[in-house]
């Protein structure tokens, strides 16, 4: 009785309250549109479109309050259910009341519109000719021998079929620059680079006819500054006349496994920025002959910045023969969500081994090599089949002439046009003069002898890149019946790559896996800072603060972008380069690493500084610290500890996420005295944690304290800490196993040798159990109170006995992997505390820590996962992490592209264990009719499900060997790494396992938001010093709510003025509308957000800030749609990245 009458007086409560809302919000109504004539005259409305906008406002504002009212009767459900479940769970104690941390106030369950539910179970329906999981169904991998084309077949012509249309060749001439590999990227440019684009200047000048194309605008801009005016004119004057071609025009040719599609369209953006800004240039053919496998998420991109075409070279030999038989080299490449055409763009898949000359000209490489006239005799290297070229002249033209021709027809008759693309060009060539003449020269004389005998019927000539498509468009235009294309649709991948054998590259997602963690670390901070940068800036124009103005921040900004830019290189991230060049990578890095700490730290200091003026005041010294550091480029993060005295400090959290977010942050502190107060003054509850020293011995020096943040999205939080024996904190327990303590200080601490009992972990959500080992055993979801078998365990894998082993690009293990044996249990410490509880258990070459948050929403509903890996004594291992369940998953299994989609994966067992490895970003996911169970990743690495119900991911590997891809080296600069993942359990609800079978899947809003906040935790800074003078205001939160929950804020990034190292007032605003599957029990989720079609409106998303303009753009800002005007709403389909040029005031 007494509970009703709770209930009761809670709901009246609620009812009033809202009704109060709603008639502060109809006031508001009449608010909401200042009578700014700027503004009016940058979004134009008539009186009647302003009763229009008002009566809208009053229809959204009761569906709000529709909306509020159902998420109350459901939260009051879900609270009634919590009690009903009795004062077992943390929850039950309700008369705790709403101070209790663990019950966030505005605990709304998520409201997602059915509309917005359509497109998952749509998609998958497409139209593609050719789907990637059938052809490798089809494919036997069997490998037979080819004849002179070793991985392919015989190619035949009769003379007369060019007859009636001759063959057209394009020799397009390249030189492929890798930003790093065997040396640095300044070495690189100092010995070979500088040299190719001066000679180009030279001998591009002698003939028009010659040709050059080129695609990393890293070398470029170095090159460029070095220029004068005169040569700066020369080289846009080749451009103008189409014999430079920039291909891509990224800022590298990025790889696309590991890279994560935040960085990959940073990095686009970089490039064609720099291009607008110096040349003037719109790139519009994509050029990736290198990277070791293609992603479709490239594809995508390359539509969205305004791309036609695009080549690729590294697919795995079968199916480059299957595509040959069949002429589907070239085809328009299709995403696999897509429902129409929008994403189509047409691919040219180069059909032969490699981008070198032996490899392009056609099938007979020996034939191939003797055209390629660097290698003449006399020179530094020859043809590895025998024969040399030979220089052309009158004697012997017509004979070489034919031979060449006959490799041209053989290579157009794997096409369906009677237009040929024979690169020519190979890794830094063109350096000296003597080989611009001695390919051009003696090219030149071949095609004039060609062009002339009209016997031949063929058209040769140099050409760019978009010379050839735009002969091949002609011809497909020419022969389109009924608007048709003559070109076949394609939809999937193309990993994992295979270039010969069972020669597999799927080591390289592992490769190096610390920086590959390092990469995803500064990818956060660089959003983090531009963010906050061009909020602070906004202001600092408002207030003239000519300190922040004049800063050097920008130019700190640009150079990060670079650094993160030039890593996302396909020998970077792949980490496939030599030691020393690692090195340098991770020295880049580590330095933007702290330039963007630094940049977060002034730009918050700005943004929340009382009286904004006194901001010069301030810059003298760094105010505001970040709460860890990392002491050198390869050495893993470290917290600060916290000095605290009698003089309260501030602290200050960021939210990185467009959602308002319940989460803990966490602190070390000097003493176990400690209060943290909110900005109102108010006690804030703490968890007091251990330091650790070593695994056994407590720190006595720094105590760990946690505590609950409730963030706006993308704002800032100011609280104080200072020593205060009136401190009460929640201490945490610890049971050790296996293991003594010395000296436990104030903490509780039990030590027990050893136990028969299960280890168990347990919040509102989730109750996990735990072996002896310390290893997690079994999850029991609360919702149901069923149990699910999910077992963590180690494995090492070897290498081959064979003459060709492992090395940093390949995986050739010696069979499956072996378990981790280990012959005492190992020390395992177990820590039960108010807001987190873990189990660590130490092995020799792992520390493995299992936690659980007692947190409300969406952190308590996974489980993170972090190792600490260290096989530096290792020879030719590789550790992995197997995580096995009770899901039925067969041979099925899902991965993340780059972060921006699902590709489902087939296990097959026709193919080799390191063939069905794959590449994962940031999820892998198996499932049956009723759970699917998601591994969430913090970084790049490779990933498999090899036995139903496993998921398998690889966490360091250490090599001795080279695998004779040309680096020379293993990979032994192992560093101690930290992998970070979270392990999610969802149940599904009404499942057509047929609809399983689609190439198409999509992760859950719940897994959506948690990766997120894996990939983008909170940011504590704290003041360094305590300044009595200063004065902080409690928050700045820049939006007016959270962003609806499908819509990700990709990037808020300042777009450079036409002066050079400045900025603009504009920003590129960047939103990604992602895709979710909404069969997952949704109750509870605590998402704090709502789907809403993909709208929002402009005049409703900022706070404190006016927008100015905000006008939609191509992806890399380098074209503006026709009829681009200034827009009142955004409205994204679901899948689509898009980026409109804001200005806010």
């Amino acid at each position: 009785m007494k509970l009703s009458r709770q209930f009761t007086v809670f709901g009246s409560a609620i009812f009033c309250v809202v009704i109060f809302s709603l008639y502060l919000m109809l006031d508001r109504g009449h608010l909401d549109y200042p009578k700014n004539p700027r503004r009016e005259g940058s979004f134009p409305q008539g009186q009647l479109s302003m009763l229009q906008e008002k009566i809208d406002h009053l229809e959204r504002l009761l569906a709000e309050n529709n909306e509020i009212i159902s998420n109350i009767r459901d939260s009051v459900i879900n609270l009634s259910e919590s009690v009903e479940d009795g004062s077992k769970s943390s929850l039950g104690n309700f008369s705790r009341g709403a101070g209790s941390p663990l019950l966030p106030s505005k605990q709304l369950s998520l409201k997602v519109d059915p509309e917005d539910c359509l497109f998952a179970s749509q998609s998958g329906s497409q139209n593609s000719d050719v789907q990637m999981l059938d052809v490798y169904s089809l494919i036997p991998f069997d490998n037979p021998d080819g004849g002179v084309w070793k991985q392919g077949f015989d190619i035949t012509y009769k003379s007369n079929e060019w007859d009636t249309k001759p063959l057209q060749v394009f020799v397009v001439p390249h030189s492929h620059n890798d930003p790093g590999w065997l040396k640095t990227f300044d070495e690189y440019f100092k010995e070979k680079t500088q040299y190719i684009f001066n000679n180009m200047v030279i001998k591009l000048k002698e003939d028009s006819r010659r040709k050059f194309i080129w695609s990393e605008i890293s070398y470029l801009s170095k090159w460029w500054d070095t220029l004068d005016i005169q040569k700066k004119d020369a080289v846009k004057s080749l451009i103008e006349n189409g014999q430079f071609e920039i291909v891509t025009g990224g800022w590298v040719m990025p790889d696309e496994a590991a890279a994560h599609y935040f960085a990959i369209i940073d990095q686009l953006i970089e490039g064609h920025q720099w291009l607008e800004k110096n040349l003037g240039v719109k790139p519009r053919s994509g050029w990736a002959i290198d990277p070791f496998g293609h992603s479709p998420t490239m594809a995508y991109l390359l539509n969205r910045a305004g791309f036609s075409h695009m080549l690729i070279q590294r697919v795995h030999y079968a199916v480059k023969k299957h595509f040959a038989l069949h002429k589907t080299l070239e085809f328009f490449w299709r995403q696999n969500w897509d429902l129409g055409s929008v994403t189509d763009i047409f691919c040219h898949m180069m059909p032969f081994y490699s981008y070198d000359i032996p490899h392009t000209c056609g099938p007979d490489p020996k034939i191939c090599c003797q055209f390629d006239f660097k290698r003449l005799p006399g020179g530094r290297f020859g043809c590895p089949w025998g024969v040399p070229p030979e220089t052309i002249y009158l004697g012997n033209v017509q004979n070489r002439a034919e031979m060449l021709l006959d490799q041209y027809r053989k290579k157009s008759k794997l096409f369906r046009t009677a237009v040929v693309l024979a690169p020519l060009g190979d890794d830094f060539r063109y350096c000296e003069r003597t080989e611009w003449d001695h390919q051009f020269k003696n090219y030149q004389l071949l095609f004039d002898y060609m062009n002339s005998q009209p016997r031949y019927n063929v058209k040769i000539q140099f050409g760019t890149l978009s010379d050839y498509f735009d002969a091949l468009d002609k011809e497909d235009a020419s022969s389109r019946k009924n608007s048709q294309s003559m070109f076949p649709v394609l939809s999937g991948d193309f990993f994992t790559y295979a270039d010969r054998d069972d020669h597999y590259w799927s080591g390289y997602f592992t490769s190096r896996p610390f920086y590959k963690r390092m990469d995803r670390i500064l990818e956060s901070h660089l959003r983090s800072a531009e963010i906050l940068y061009y909020f602070a800036l906004q202001q600092a124009q408002k207030y003239k603060i000519n300190g922040f103005l004049s800063s050097s921040y920008y130019a700190m900004l640009t150079e990060a972008r670079r650094n993160i830019g030039l890593f996302q290189h396909h020998d970077a991230i792949t980490g496939t380069a030599k030691d020393w060049v690692v090195v340098d990578y991770g020295t880049r890095l580590f330095h933007s690493l702290m330039n963007l700490k630094m940049i977060i730290g002034y730009s918050a200091l700005l943004l929340l500084l009382k009286d904004k003026q006194s901001y010069e005041s301030y810059t003298s010294v760094i105010v505001l610290e970040m709460e860890s550091k990392q002491k050198s480029q390869s050495s893993l993060p470290q917290k600060n500890i916290i000095k605290l005295g009698a003089e309260p400090r501030y602290l200050v959290v960021y939210n990185p996420s467009e959602q308002e977010r319940n989460s803990m942050v966490s602190l070390y502190v000097s003493s176990p005295a400690v209060q943290v107060s909110s900005a109102s003054g108010k006690p804030v509850e703490i968890q007091m944690s251990a330091v650790w020293d070593t695994t056994s011995t407590i720190s006595q020096m720094a105590y760990e304290i946690s505590f609950l943040v409730q963030m706006p999205p993308l704002g800032l939080k100011v609280y104080t800490l200072l020593e205060s024996t009136s401190s009460n904190p929640h201490l945490a327990e610890y049971v050790l196993y296996n293991g003594n303590i010395e000296n436990k200080g104030i903490f509780n601490i039990k030590s027990i040798k050893s136990t028969e009992e299960d280890i168990i972990l347990e919040n509102s959500f989730i109750k996990l159990r735990f072996g002896q080992s310390g290893l997690m055993e079994e999850m029991i979801s609360k919702e149901d109170g069923k149990r699910h078998e999910v077992r963590v365990q180690f494995s090492w894998y070897g290498t081959t006995s064979k003459k060709d082993k492992s090395g940093a690009y390949l995986f050739l293990p010696d069979g499956e992997a072996k378990p981790y044996v280990y012959t005492t249990h190992p020390l395992v410490r177990v820590q039960r505390g108010r807001f987190y509880s873990d189990v660590t258990c130490f092995f020799e070459h792992v520390t493995h820590s299992v936690r659980l948050y007692n947190i409300q929403g969406i952190e308590g509903q996974s489980v993170e996962v972090s190792n600490i890996v260290d096989i530096r004594k290792e020879h030719n291992r590789e550790i992995a992490m197997r995580i096995s369940s009770n899901i039925n998953s067969q041979n099925r299994f899902y991965t993340d592209l780059n972060g921006y989609q699902i590709q489902p994966r087939m296990t097959m067992s026709k193919l080799p264990l390191q063939a069905n490895v794959y590449p994962m970003t940031t999820m892998a996911y198996i499932q049956d009719a009723e759970h699917r169970l998601t591994l969430l990743s913090a970084q790049s690495l490779g990933v498999s499900s090899l036995k139903s119900g496993q998921i398998e991911v690889i966490m360091d590997r250490r090599l001795m060997q080279d695998d004779n891809r040309g680096l020379e080296q293993g990979v032994h600069d192992n560093k101690i790494t930290a992998n970070l993942f979270r392990i999610l359990l969802e149940k599904r609800t009404v499942v057509n396992t047929e609809e399983d079978k689609k190439p198409v899947s999509y992760p859950s809003l719940l897994s959506h938001i948690t990766s997120s906040f894996l990939n983008h935790p909170f940011l504590t800074m704290t003041e360094k010093i305590p300044v009595p003078t200063l004065q902080l205001l409690g928050e700045f939160s820049p939006l007016l709510s959270s962003l609806p929950c499908d819509i990700h804020l990709l990037n808020l990034r300042t777009i450079q003025s036409k002066v050079d190292g400045k900025y603009s007032d504009e920003a590129a605003l960047i939103l990604h509308r992602k895709g979710f599957d909404c069969r997952f029990s949704s109750r509870g989720t605590g998402l704090q957000c709502s789907t809403t079609q993909g709208k929002i409106s402009i005049q409703k998303l900022f706070h404190k800030f006016t927008v100015v303009s905000l006008v939609p753009s191509s992806l890399s800002l380098m074209h503006s749609p026709p009829d681009a005007r200034n827009m009142s709403e955004i409205n994204l389909s679901p899948m689509e990245i898009s980026t409109f040029r804001i200005q806010l005031r």
